[in-house]
Protein backbone atom coordinates (compact mmCIF):
# COMPACT_ATOMS: atom_id res chain seq x y z
CA UNK A 1 0.00 0.00 0.00
CA UNK A 2 1.03 3.57 -1.30
CA UNK A 3 2.40 5.81 1.95
CA UNK A 4 1.51 9.03 0.75
CA UNK A 5 1.41 11.74 3.97
CA UNK A 6 4.01 12.89 6.26
CA UNK A 7 3.45 13.09 10.10
CA UNK A 8 6.19 11.02 11.48
CA UNK A 9 8.78 11.97 14.34
CA UNK A 10 12.20 9.98 14.37
CA UNK A 11 14.44 12.19 16.76
CA UNK A 12 17.87 11.49 16.63
CA UNK A 13 21.48 12.97 18.18
CA UNK A 14 24.80 13.00 16.89
CA UNK A 15 26.42 11.83 20.73
CA UNK A 16 26.24 8.95 22.86
CA UNK A 17 22.31 8.41 23.41
CA UNK A 18 19.78 7.15 25.90
CA UNK A 19 16.17 7.06 23.88
CA UNK A 20 13.12 8.28 25.30
CA UNK A 21 10.20 7.66 23.47
CA UNK A 22 8.15 10.83 21.34
CA UNK A 23 5.05 10.93 19.14
CA UNK A 24 6.11 9.12 15.64
CA UNK A 25 9.56 8.40 17.18
CA UNK A 26 11.71 9.10 20.12
CA UNK A 27 14.29 11.80 21.45
CA UNK A 28 17.48 11.00 22.45
CA UNK A 29 20.54 12.95 24.44
CA UNK A 30 23.98 12.58 25.53
CA UNK A 31 24.69 9.87 27.54
CA UNK A 32 23.39 9.68 31.21
CA UNK A 33 20.52 11.97 30.26
CA UNK A 34 17.12 11.62 29.02
CA UNK A 35 14.81 13.39 27.12
CA UNK A 36 11.07 12.86 27.18
CA UNK A 37 8.05 12.94 25.11
CA UNK A 38 4.42 12.42 25.74
CA UNK A 39 2.17 14.47 24.02
CA UNK A 40 2.30 15.20 20.44
CA UNK A 41 0.95 17.68 18.66
CA UNK A 42 -0.26 18.07 14.43
CA UNK A 43 -2.04 20.11 12.08
CA UNK A 44 -2.93 19.23 8.89
CA UNK A 45 -4.77 22.02 6.80
CA UNK A 46 -5.65 20.43 3.65
CA UNK A 47 -7.44 21.00 0.19
CA UNK A 48 -7.36 18.59 -2.54
CA UNK A 49 -4.64 16.96 -2.95
CA UNK A 50 -2.20 19.62 -1.05
CA UNK A 51 -1.67 19.05 2.79
CA UNK A 52 0.22 22.09 5.03
CA UNK A 53 1.71 19.92 7.94
CA UNK A 54 2.56 22.14 11.47
CA UNK A 55 3.90 19.61 13.96
CA UNK A 56 5.35 20.46 17.89
CA UNK A 57 6.50 18.02 20.15
CA UNK A 58 6.52 18.47 23.49
CA UNK A 59 9.80 17.15 25.37
CA UNK A 60 11.30 17.67 28.87
CA UNK A 61 15.27 16.54 29.97
CA UNK A 62 18.65 18.55 28.63
CA UNK A 63 18.61 20.13 26.02
CA UNK A 64 21.06 18.74 23.47
CA UNK A 65 21.68 18.61 19.35
CA UNK A 66 18.86 15.98 18.29
CA UNK A 67 17.27 15.72 14.84
CA UNK A 68 13.98 14.57 13.60
CA UNK A 69 13.32 12.69 10.51
CA UNK A 70 10.14 13.00 8.90
CA UNK A 71 9.16 10.37 6.03
CA UNK A 72 7.38 12.90 3.20
CA UNK A 73 6.37 11.80 -0.07
CA UNK A 74 8.15 14.32 -2.22
CA UNK A 75 11.38 15.92 -2.22
CA UNK A 76 10.68 19.16 -0.22
CA UNK A 77 12.64 22.56 -0.93
CA UNK A 78 13.43 25.51 1.51
CA UNK A 79 10.22 27.38 0.40
CA UNK A 80 8.35 24.57 1.36
CA UNK A 81 9.36 24.68 4.37
CA UNK A 82 9.22 27.16 7.65
CA UNK A 83 9.06 28.03 11.47
CA UNK A 84 5.89 29.08 12.95
CA UNK A 85 5.84 30.98 16.64
CA UNK A 86 5.96 28.69 19.17
CA UNK A 87 2.65 29.72 20.65
CA UNK A 88 0.99 28.43 17.31
CA UNK A 89 -0.82 25.65 18.68
CA UNK A 90 -1.78 27.32 22.16
CA UNK A 91 -5.19 29.01 20.49
CA UNK A 92 -6.33 26.13 18.41
CA UNK A 93 -5.96 23.93 21.29
CA UNK A 94 -7.93 25.84 23.46
CA UNK A 95 -10.45 26.49 20.79
CA UNK A 96 -10.90 22.80 19.96
CA UNK A 97 -10.14 21.56 23.90
CA UNK A 98 -13.44 19.76 25.76
CA UNK A 99 -14.76 22.16 27.83
CA UNK A 100 -16.86 22.50 31.24
CA UNK A 101 -19.68 25.10 31.26
CA UNK A 102 -21.34 25.80 34.82
CA UNK A 103 -25.55 26.74 35.16
CA UNK A 104 -27.09 27.73 37.87
CA UNK A 105 -31.11 27.21 38.35
CA UNK A 106 -33.55 30.45 38.90
CA UNK A 107 -35.98 30.68 41.39
CA UNK A 108 -38.66 28.88 40.57
CA UNK A 109 -40.81 31.23 41.96
CA UNK A 110 -40.17 33.73 39.89
CA UNK A 111 -42.41 35.39 37.75
CA UNK A 112 -41.22 37.24 34.55
CA UNK A 113 -43.05 40.35 34.07
CA UNK A 114 -44.79 40.01 30.82
CA UNK A 115 -43.39 41.45 27.68
CA UNK A 116 -45.24 44.04 25.57
CA UNK A 117 -45.42 44.67 22.08
CA UNK A 118 -42.62 47.30 20.92
CA UNK A 119 -43.60 49.95 18.65
CA UNK A 120 -41.38 49.11 15.52
CA UNK A 121 -40.21 52.25 13.39
CA UNK A 122 -42.10 52.36 9.75
CA UNK A 123 -39.89 51.21 6.90
CA UNK A 124 -40.32 53.68 3.66
CA UNK A 125 -38.86 52.35 0.69
CA UNK A 126 -36.37 54.06 -0.76
CA UNK A 127 -34.65 53.92 -4.08
CA UNK A 128 -31.29 53.07 -4.46
CA UNK A 129 -28.67 55.00 -4.29
CA UNK A 130 -26.27 53.01 -6.07
CA UNK A 131 -22.96 51.67 -4.68
CA UNK A 132 -22.79 48.48 -3.09
CA UNK A 133 -20.88 47.07 0.00
CA UNK A 134 23.74 14.87 -4.83
CA UNK A 135 23.48 12.11 -3.36
CA UNK A 136 25.63 10.71 -0.42
CA UNK A 137 28.70 8.71 -0.64
CA UNK A 138 27.49 5.55 -0.85
CA UNK A 139 24.62 2.88 0.67
CA UNK A 140 22.28 4.08 -2.17
CA UNK A 141 21.61 7.18 0.03
CA UNK A 142 20.77 10.81 -2.02
CA UNK A 143 20.83 14.42 -0.33
CA UNK A 144 18.82 15.45 -2.76
CA UNK A 145 18.49 19.04 -0.76
CA UNK A 146 20.09 20.46 1.25
CA UNK A 147 19.31 24.41 3.14
CA UNK A 148 18.73 26.13 7.16
CA UNK A 149 15.27 27.74 8.19
CA UNK A 150 15.62 28.84 11.96
CA UNK A 151 17.31 27.06 14.15
CA UNK A 152 17.11 23.70 12.05
CA UNK A 153 19.50 22.31 9.35
CA UNK A 154 17.49 20.39 6.95
CA UNK A 155 18.43 17.43 4.53
CA UNK A 156 15.94 15.81 2.10
CA UNK A 157 17.19 12.64 1.65
CA UNK A 158 16.31 9.77 -0.58
CA UNK A 159 17.31 5.54 -0.37
CA UNK A 160 17.65 2.43 -2.13
CA UNK A 161 17.41 0.49 0.84
CA UNK A 162 16.33 0.42 4.46
CA UNK A 163 20.04 -0.97 5.84
CA UNK A 164 21.38 1.70 3.70
CA UNK A 165 19.55 4.48 5.00
CA UNK A 166 20.65 3.00 8.64
CA UNK A 167 23.83 2.65 7.55
CA UNK A 168 24.28 5.71 6.45
CA UNK A 169 22.50 7.59 9.37
CA UNK A 170 25.08 6.19 11.55
CA UNK A 171 28.20 6.59 9.75
CA UNK A 172 26.99 10.24 10.19
CA UNK A 173 27.09 10.28 13.06
CA UNK A 174 23.07 10.16 14.12
CA UNK A 175 22.72 7.62 16.61
CA UNK A 176 19.51 5.04 15.79
CA UNK A 177 18.30 2.10 17.85
CA UNK A 178 19.58 -1.28 16.40
CA UNK A 179 17.09 -2.70 14.45
CA UNK A 180 15.57 0.97 12.83
CA UNK A 181 16.26 -0.68 9.59
CA UNK A 182 12.81 -2.94 9.82
CA UNK A 183 10.80 0.20 10.45
CA UNK A 184 11.96 1.84 7.68
CA UNK A 185 11.54 -0.16 5.13
CA UNK A 186 7.91 0.08 4.43
CA UNK A 187 8.28 4.12 3.62
CA UNK A 188 11.29 3.14 1.31
CA UNK A 189 9.91 0.80 -0.66
CA UNK A 190 7.31 3.33 -1.17
CA UNK A 191 9.59 5.83 -2.50
CA UNK A 192 9.17 8.04 0.58
CA UNK A 193 11.59 10.74 1.14
CA UNK A 194 13.06 11.44 4.55
CA UNK A 195 13.17 15.22 5.71
CA UNK A 196 16.17 15.33 8.30
CA UNK A 197 15.64 18.60 10.65
CA UNK A 198 18.81 18.86 13.41
CA UNK A 199 18.58 20.91 15.53
CA UNK A 200 21.37 23.67 16.30
CA UNK A 201 21.44 24.70 20.10
CA UNK A 202 23.00 27.36 19.69
CA UNK A 203 20.36 29.03 18.06
CA UNK A 204 17.27 28.13 19.83
CA UNK A 205 15.15 30.30 21.61
CA UNK A 206 14.79 30.15 25.69
CA UNK A 207 12.24 30.93 28.51
CA UNK A 208 12.12 33.67 30.87
CA UNK A 209 13.14 30.19 32.91
CA UNK A 210 16.25 29.26 30.44
CA UNK A 211 14.14 26.00 29.16
CA UNK A 212 14.80 25.82 25.27
CA UNK A 213 11.57 26.32 22.91
CA UNK A 214 11.56 24.58 19.54
CA UNK A 215 9.86 26.60 16.63
CA UNK A 216 7.21 24.21 15.33
CA UNK A 217 7.71 23.45 12.11
CA UNK A 218 5.79 23.68 8.96
CA UNK A 219 6.31 21.80 5.43
CA UNK A 220 4.07 21.92 2.80
CA UNK A 221 3.87 18.45 0.40
CA UNK A 222 1.30 16.85 -2.55
CA UNK A 223 -0.61 13.44 -1.61
CA UNK A 224 -3.42 11.62 -2.95
CA UNK A 225 -4.13 10.24 0.85
CA UNK A 226 -3.96 11.87 4.21
CA UNK A 227 -1.95 9.60 6.64
CA UNK A 228 -0.62 10.14 10.10
CA UNK A 229 2.42 7.49 10.09
CA UNK A 230 3.27 6.15 13.38
CA UNK A 231 5.01 2.81 12.60
CA UNK A 232 8.63 4.24 13.03
CA UNK A 233 7.21 5.80 16.38
CA UNK A 234 6.81 2.36 17.88
CA UNK A 235 10.52 1.79 18.00
CA UNK A 236 11.42 1.16 21.67
CA UNK A 237 7.93 2.59 23.11
CA UNK A 238 7.55 1.65 26.32
CA UNK A 239 4.56 3.78 28.05
CA UNK A 240 1.58 5.28 26.79
CA UNK A 241 1.70 8.86 24.54
CA UNK A 242 -1.15 11.63 23.52
CA UNK A 243 -1.15 12.17 20.15
CA UNK A 244 -3.82 15.13 18.73
CA UNK A 245 -4.27 15.75 15.08
CA UNK A 246 -6.07 18.91 14.19
CA UNK A 247 -7.58 18.76 10.54
CA UNK A 248 -8.61 21.96 8.69
CA UNK A 249 -10.55 21.60 5.54
CA UNK A 250 -12.96 24.01 3.24
CA UNK A 251 -16.00 21.63 3.90
CA UNK A 252 -15.17 18.30 5.64
CA UNK A 253 -14.85 16.69 8.85
CA UNK A 254 -12.46 14.07 9.27
CA UNK A 255 -12.10 10.41 10.67
CA UNK A 256 -10.02 7.60 10.40
CA UNK A 257 -10.95 4.93 7.68
CA UNK A 258 -8.53 1.85 9.46
CA UNK A 259 -9.22 2.69 13.09
CA UNK A 260 -12.49 2.85 15.42
CA UNK A 261 -13.76 5.92 15.47
CA UNK A 262 -15.56 7.10 18.59
CA UNK A 263 -17.29 10.26 20.17
CA UNK A 264 -15.99 11.69 23.22
CA UNK A 265 -18.76 11.51 25.22
CA UNK A 266 -20.98 14.19 25.00
CA UNK A 267 -23.40 16.56 27.01
CA UNK A 268 -22.41 14.61 30.33
CA UNK A 269 -23.99 16.28 33.72
CA UNK A 270 -21.36 15.65 36.54
CA UNK A 271 -20.89 16.72 40.40
CA UNK A 272 -19.79 19.91 41.53
CA UNK A 273 -16.86 18.69 42.63
CA UNK A 274 -15.35 17.85 38.67
CA UNK A 275 -14.51 21.75 38.42
CA UNK A 276 -11.68 21.33 41.06
CA UNK A 277 -10.46 18.43 39.00
CA UNK A 278 -11.84 18.99 35.30
CA UNK A 279 -8.64 17.31 33.38
CA UNK A 280 -7.91 14.65 35.62
CA UNK A 281 -11.90 13.80 35.21
CA UNK A 282 -11.71 14.32 30.91
CA UNK A 283 -8.33 11.83 31.38
CA UNK A 284 -10.42 9.47 33.00
CA UNK A 285 -13.33 9.62 30.91
CA UNK A 286 -11.41 9.24 27.58
CA UNK A 287 -9.01 6.53 28.83
CA UNK A 288 -12.42 4.43 29.91
CA UNK A 289 -13.64 5.57 26.46
CA UNK A 290 -11.03 3.92 24.84
CA UNK A 291 -10.63 0.82 26.84
CA UNK A 292 -14.11 0.00 25.73
CA UNK A 293 -12.67 0.30 22.00
CA UNK A 294 -9.97 -1.75 23.12
CA UNK A 295 -7.68 1.20 23.33
CA UNK A 296 -7.37 1.20 19.53
CA UNK A 297 -9.75 3.74 18.25
CA UNK A 298 -9.53 7.43 17.11
CA UNK A 299 -11.70 9.57 19.27
CA UNK A 300 -13.17 12.98 18.06
CA UNK A 301 -13.47 15.58 20.18
CA UNK A 302 -13.97 18.69 18.38
CA UNK A 303 -15.90 19.22 14.40
CA UNK A 304 -16.75 22.68 14.36
CA UNK A 305 -17.22 25.49 12.07
CA UNK A 306 -14.06 27.74 12.45
CA UNK A 307 -16.29 30.99 12.20
CA UNK A 308 -17.96 30.44 15.63
CA UNK A 309 -18.00 28.00 18.14
CA UNK A 310 -20.57 28.39 21.26
CA UNK A 311 -19.66 28.64 24.19
CA UNK A 312 -16.19 29.97 23.00
CA UNK A 313 -13.44 29.54 25.75
CA UNK A 314 -11.42 31.91 23.24
CA UNK A 315 -11.99 33.66 19.63
CA UNK A 316 -12.69 31.50 16.56
CA UNK A 317 -10.24 31.27 14.29
CA UNK A 318 -9.76 34.08 12.07
CA UNK A 319 -8.59 34.54 8.50
CA UNK A 320 -4.59 35.42 9.82
CA UNK A 321 -4.88 32.14 12.26
CA UNK A 322 -5.56 29.87 9.17
CA UNK A 323 -2.96 32.09 6.93
CA UNK A 324 -0.03 31.17 9.60
CA UNK A 325 -1.08 27.57 9.68
CA UNK A 326 -1.15 27.29 5.26
CA UNK A 327 -3.76 29.24 3.79
CA UNK A 328 -0.63 31.49 2.26
CA UNK A 329 0.12 27.91 0.37
CA UNK A 330 -2.93 26.95 -0.40
CA UNK A 331 -3.95 30.80 -1.40
CA UNK A 332 -1.28 33.04 -1.87
CA UNK A 333 -1.40 36.75 -1.50
CA UNK A 334 -0.24 38.62 1.42
CA UNK A 335 -1.19 37.98 4.94
CA UNK A 336 -4.76 39.17 5.74
CA UNK A 337 -5.28 41.60 9.17
CA UNK A 338 -7.89 39.72 12.08
CA UNK A 339 -10.83 40.69 10.76
CA UNK A 340 -10.20 42.11 7.23
CA UNK A 341 -10.50 40.35 3.77
CA UNK A 342 -8.84 37.46 2.78
CA UNK A 343 -6.94 37.36 -0.08
CA UNK A 344 -7.45 35.40 -2.64
CA UNK A 345 -4.79 33.92 -5.42
CA UNK A 346 -2.50 36.18 -6.92
CA UNK A 347 -3.17 38.52 -4.10
CA UNK A 348 -6.58 39.27 -5.41
CA UNK A 349 -8.94 40.00 -2.45
CA UNK A 350 -11.70 38.38 -1.29
CA UNK A 351 -15.12 39.28 0.66
CA UNK A 352 -13.90 39.72 4.51
CA UNK A 353 -13.09 35.84 5.83
CA UNK A 354 -13.20 34.25 2.75
CA UNK A 355 -11.58 31.74 0.39
CA UNK A 356 -12.24 28.56 -1.33
CA UNK A 357 -15.71 29.62 -1.30
CA UNK A 358 -16.12 31.11 1.90
CA UNK A 359 -14.06 31.06 4.91
CA UNK A 360 -17.14 30.28 7.20
CA UNK A 361 -17.34 26.88 5.34
CA UNK A 362 -13.99 25.49 6.90
CA UNK A 363 -14.21 23.24 9.70
CA UNK A 364 -11.84 22.44 12.26
CA UNK A 365 -11.29 18.39 13.16
CA UNK A 366 -9.84 17.59 16.28
CA UNK A 367 -8.73 13.71 16.69
CA UNK A 368 -6.94 12.28 19.95
CA UNK A 369 -5.63 8.78 20.86
CA UNK A 370 -3.57 7.87 23.79
CA UNK A 371 -1.02 4.99 22.27
CA UNK A 372 1.48 2.55 23.07
CA UNK A 373 3.32 -0.14 21.13
CA UNK A 374 0.62 -2.67 21.60
CA UNK A 375 -2.35 -0.38 20.18
CA UNK A 376 -1.52 1.10 16.85
CA UNK A 377 0.21 -1.24 14.33
CA UNK A 378 -0.24 0.52 11.25
CA UNK A 379 -0.52 4.36 10.05
CA UNK A 380 -3.33 6.33 10.54
CA UNK A 381 -5.46 7.00 7.36
CA UNK A 382 -7.88 10.30 7.18
CA UNK A 383 -10.54 10.58 5.35
CA UNK A 384 -13.56 12.99 4.47
CA UNK A 385 -16.85 12.47 7.01
CA UNK A 386 -20.14 13.30 6.68
CA UNK A 387 -21.47 16.25 8.93
CA UNK A 388 -22.16 15.75 12.78
CA UNK A 389 -23.96 17.87 15.84
CA UNK A 390 -23.54 16.80 19.66
CA UNK A 391 -22.74 18.86 22.39
CA UNK A 392 -25.02 21.64 21.94
CA UNK A 393 -27.36 23.72 24.23
CA UNK A 394 -29.64 26.27 24.26
CA UNK A 395 -29.21 30.15 25.53
CA UNK A 396 -31.03 28.73 28.26
CA UNK A 397 -28.78 26.06 29.28
CA UNK A 398 -31.39 23.37 27.93
CA UNK A 399 -29.47 20.51 26.14
CA UNK A 400 -30.20 19.97 22.11
CA UNK A 401 -28.99 16.66 21.99
CA UNK A 402 -29.19 13.74 24.98
CA UNK A 403 -26.02 12.44 27.04
CA UNK A 404 -23.42 11.17 24.09
CA UNK A 405 -25.80 12.12 21.68
CA UNK A 406 -24.08 12.34 18.22
CA UNK A 407 -26.53 12.93 14.84
CA UNK A 408 -26.12 13.45 10.83
CA UNK A 409 -26.49 16.89 9.94
CA UNK A 410 -26.13 19.73 7.12
CA UNK A 411 -23.34 21.45 9.24
CA UNK A 412 -20.75 20.25 11.94
CA UNK A 413 -21.40 21.54 15.05
CA UNK A 414 -19.84 18.78 17.29
CA UNK A 415 -18.15 19.62 20.66
CA UNK A 416 -17.15 17.67 24.12
CA UNK A 417 -19.17 19.60 27.16
CA UNK A 418 -19.56 18.33 30.27
CA UNK A 419 -22.14 20.28 32.67
CA UNK A 420 -22.39 21.42 36.06
CA UNK A 421 -26.17 22.04 37.56
CA UNK A 422 -26.37 24.31 40.78
CA UNK A 423 -29.97 23.27 41.26
CA UNK A 424 -32.09 25.53 43.45
CA UNK A 425 -31.39 25.33 47.26
CA UNK A 426 -33.52 28.17 48.38
CA UNK A 427 -36.95 28.69 49.90
CA UNK A 428 -39.58 27.74 47.88
CA UNK A 429 -42.34 29.81 48.74
CA UNK A 430 -44.90 29.22 45.65
CA UNK A 431 -47.85 26.75 45.19
CA UNK A 432 -46.63 25.91 41.45
CA UNK A 433 -42.88 26.36 41.16
CA UNK A 434 -41.21 26.41 37.99
CA UNK A 435 -38.45 24.29 37.74
CA UNK A 436 -35.45 23.89 35.27
CA UNK A 437 -34.62 27.58 34.36
CA UNK A 438 -31.12 28.17 34.24
CA UNK A 439 -29.07 31.13 34.09
CA UNK A 440 -25.73 32.59 35.07
CA UNK A 441 -23.97 32.24 38.87
CA UNK A 442 -25.59 35.31 41.35
CA UNK A 443 -22.00 37.04 41.38
CA UNK A 444 -21.46 36.68 38.15
CA UNK A 445 -19.52 34.78 35.58
CA UNK A 446 -17.00 32.07 35.81
CA UNK A 447 -14.87 31.57 33.28
CA UNK A 448 -15.51 28.13 31.18
CA UNK A 449 -12.53 25.37 32.16
CA UNK A 450 -10.86 23.80 29.10
CA UNK A 451 -8.91 20.01 29.34
CA UNK A 452 -5.89 20.85 28.29
CA UNK A 453 -2.26 18.91 28.64
CA UNK A 454 -4.06 16.02 28.99
CA UNK A 455 -1.08 13.81 28.57
CA UNK A 456 -0.12 15.24 32.03
CA UNK A 457 -3.34 15.12 33.80
CA UNK A 458 -3.38 13.27 37.03
CA UNK A 459 -5.28 9.84 36.41
CA UNK A 460 -7.02 7.20 38.37
CA UNK A 461 -8.04 10.01 40.85
CA UNK A 462 -11.72 10.07 39.76
CA UNK A 463 -14.66 7.31 39.90
CA UNK A 464 -16.59 8.20 36.64
CA UNK A 465 -19.92 6.38 38.37
CA UNK A 466 -20.22 9.03 41.19
CA UNK A 467 -19.07 11.65 39.10
CA UNK A 468 -21.35 11.25 36.39
CA UNK A 469 -25.04 12.36 36.71
CA UNK A 470 -26.64 11.46 33.17
CA UNK A 471 -27.31 8.15 32.21
CA UNK A 472 -24.42 6.54 29.84
CA UNK A 473 -25.16 2.95 29.19
CA UNK A 474 -22.08 2.67 26.90
CA UNK A 475 -19.60 2.92 29.32
CA UNK A 476 -21.78 1.75 31.73
CA UNK A 477 -22.96 4.40 33.82
CA UNK A 478 -26.42 4.33 35.84
CA UNK A 479 -25.95 8.37 36.69
CA UNK A 480 -27.14 10.04 39.54
CA UNK A 481 -30.64 10.68 41.04
CA UNK A 482 -31.46 14.90 40.89
CA UNK A 483 -30.61 17.10 43.83
CA UNK A 484 -33.30 17.70 46.03
CA UNK A 485 -34.61 21.32 45.80
CA UNK A 486 -35.56 24.19 47.80
CA UNK A 487 -35.63 23.99 51.52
Amino acid sequence: MRLSSAALLFALSTAPVAPAQAFCGFFVSGADAKLSNNASQVVLMRKDNRTVMTMSNNYQGPPQDFAMVVPVPTVLQQNDVKTLPPDVFEHIDQLSAPRLVEYWEQDPCYIPPPIYPMNLPVVVNMAPTGGSPKRAADHGVTIEAKFAVGEYQILILSAKQATGLETWLKENKYRIPEGASTALAPYIASGMKFFVAKVDIAKVRRDAHGAVVLSPLRFSYESNELRVPVRLGLLNAESKQDLIVYVLHPESRFESSNYPNVFAPTNLEVVDEVRNGFGSFYAQLFDETLAAHGNKAIVTEYAWQTTSCDPCPVPPLNPSDLYTLGADVLVGGPKPTDDGPMPGPRGRSMPPGGFFGGFSSWVLTRLHTRYDKTTLSEDITLVQAKPVVGGRALGDGKTLEGAGEVKMDSVNNFQGRYIIRHYWEGAVACENPVYDRWGGPPGGDRPLQMATDLANAPRGQVTLKTAVRSNLPQLGLPGLPTPKRGK
